[in-house]
This record gives structure tokens, C-alpha cells and sequence, in this order.
């Protein structure tokens, strides 16, 4: 294969010069269009420009009303405030002054309430301290009758224990009718009375009338049968232990003397005065008794 070279024609000035103009008359059209676009977009900021700037405005302008208006209130409020806040310092004021006076008052009061107090506790404490001089007075006095009385007491029962002490040494011990020797045998109501003193037995007083029913002395009954006055002699009649002895002409001061089952030692009954009809004595029984089943 060959190498041919052809040759064409090259192109004419008339061809080129028509694109060219082509080309500039598109390029200004489109220019012309892109200008009317950036108009149109233009005129359309601007009135969106003017539509802000008079939305701008009118906010501005609530604004400052409703700051004139919110600075109007609130310079209200101020002024409502600082007239209730002076008024609350006069009330505070007053009332402090009052509260002051009030306290001052009752601080008073009270100084007045404890001095009066005070003075009433003192005029008792020494109301109760005279009251407490005259009792402890009054109480050594007593004290001292007290200890008048104890010593004449003393007096007394000195006496009547030496009196009783006498008395007993007077007494004798003599045998009874059972042959068993009797404790001390008192004669008369004084002797009787140093017995019952001493303790050492029961005694059981007595005046024995003559009768159809018995007498119940102690723990036994006695039944007077007679008398004989002149001779001092009597007969009477002992039940002990639902059995019956009879003790016939005994003598006055005579220790009459029986056993019951209860006892160790044995009764002893003691006539001291024998007149028409009756006797009068009475009846001795031992301490240390047994009981009864």
C-alpha cells in the first residue's frame, strides 16, 4: 500500500468570518439573557430586600413600643414597689417601736411580778422559819414533859416493881389437898393482881353463887353445894373433862387442887372469902398446858 498524501482544499475566508459571527451573536445573547436573568433576580431582591427591611422596621417599631410600654410597667412596678417597701419600713418601724415598748412593758411586768415573788417566798421562808423556831420550841418542850413523864414512868414502875416484888416475897407456897405443892397463893385482890404480874399461870376470877345450874369458869364449871361463914368452910362441886368430883369443907386460901388430861400440873382452885350462899375466888391453871386432839 502506497503512501498517498491528499491534499484538500483549505477552507475560505467567507465560511469563517460567518462562524465567528455566529459565535459573537450567540455569546451576546446569551450575555443579553444572562443580564436580563441577573435583572429580573435582582428586581426580586430588591423587593424582597424592601419587604425585609419593612418587616425590619415594623418590628422595630413593636419593639420600642412594647419596650416603652414594658419600661412603663415595669418603671410602675418600681414605683408600687418602693412605695410598699417604704411603707413596709414605716410598718417595720412602728412596729419595732411598738414590739420595743411591749417588751419594755412586760420586762417590767415580770421585774415587778418577781420582786413581789420574791418578797412573798421571803415572807413565808421566814414565816415558816418562825413556824419551825415555835415547833422545835413547842417539840423540846414536849420533849421535855415526854421525859418528865418517862422518869416519873420510871418513878412509877420502879415502885410498883419493888411493890410487886414485896407483895410477892408476902406470898407463900403451901401444899394443896392432893398433897402437891401449889405455886404462890394470893389472899386478896392486890396479891391476885402481883400473880397475874408475874405471869407464871392463867388466873380466872370468880363469885360463885349457890345455884341448881353450874358456873363456868375457864375451862370447867363449878357448882356451889353450901356454906358455912362461921367456920369459913365451904363444898362445891367441879366438873373437868365431863367428870364430877365433889371437894367437901374446904378451908378459905386452900389450894383446892384437881388434874385434868390437858395438863402436867394440876388445877388449883382458891377461895378467898366464903359468905351465906357464895363464895368468891379464884381459879389457877398451869401455862404449859397439853393440846387437844
Amino acid at each position: 500500500m502506497s503512501d498517498t498524501i491528499q491534499n484538500f482544499p483549505p477552507p475560505s475566508d467567507s465560511g469563517s468570518s460567518s462562524l465567528k459571527t455566529a459565535v459573537l451573536v450567540g455569546a451576546v445573547i446569551a450575555m443579553l439573557a444572562a443580564n436580563v436573568y441577573l435583572y429580573m433576580q435582582v428586581d426580586v431582591l430588591k423587593t424582597e430586600i424592601a419587604k425585609l427591611r419593612e418587616s425590619i422596621a415594623t418590628e422595630v417599631t413593636n419593639l420600642r413600643e412594647n419596650s416603652t410600654a414594658t419600661s412603663a410597667t415595669h418603671r410602675k412596678s418600681i414605683e408600687t414597689l418602693k412605695s410598699e417597701l417604704e411603707a413596709a419600713r414605716r410598718t417595720a418601724a412602728t412596729a419595732a417601736s411598738h414590739a420595743k415598748s411591749e417588751a419594755e412593758s412586760h420586762a417590767d411586768q415580770i421585774a415587778k411580778q418577781f420582786a413581789a415573788e420574791q418578797k412573798r417566798q421571803e415572807q413565808q421562808f421566814t414565816s415558816q422559819v418562825s413556824e419551825v423556831k415555835e415547833a422545835t420550841s413547842s417539840a423540846n418542850s414536849k420533849i421535855n414533859d415526854v421525859n418528865g413523864e418517862v422518869s416519873n414512868v420510871k418513878t412509877q414502875v420502879a415502885s410498883t416493881r419493888s411493890e410487886l416484888e414485896k407483895t410477892i416475897g408476902d406470898l407463900k407456897k403451901v401444899t394443896g389437898d392432893l398433897g402437891v405443892q401449889s405455886g404462890y397463893i394470893a389472899t386478896n385482890g392486890k396479891e391476885l393482881a402481883a400473880l397475874k404480874r408475874l405471869g407464871e399461870r392463867n388466873y380466872f376470877e370468880f363469885n360463885l353463887a349457890k345455884a341448881k345450874t353450874p358456873q363456868k369458869v375457864g375451862d370447867i364449871t363449878l357448882l356451889l353445894k353450901k356454906t358455912d361463914p362461921k367456920k369459913n368452910k365451904y363444898t362445891v362441886e367441879i366438873s373437868a373433862d365431863d367428870k364430877r368430883t365433889e371437894k367437901k369443907d374446904k378451908n378459905i386460901n386452900e389450894p383446892v387442887q384437881f388434874y385434868v388430861a390437858k395438863a402436867r400440873q394440876p388445877y388449883e382452885l382458891v377461895v378467898n372469902e366464903v359468905g351465906k350462899d357464895i363464895i368468891k375466888g379464884y381459879l389457877a391453871t398451869p401455862k404449859d398446858q397439853i393440846a387437844r386432839n
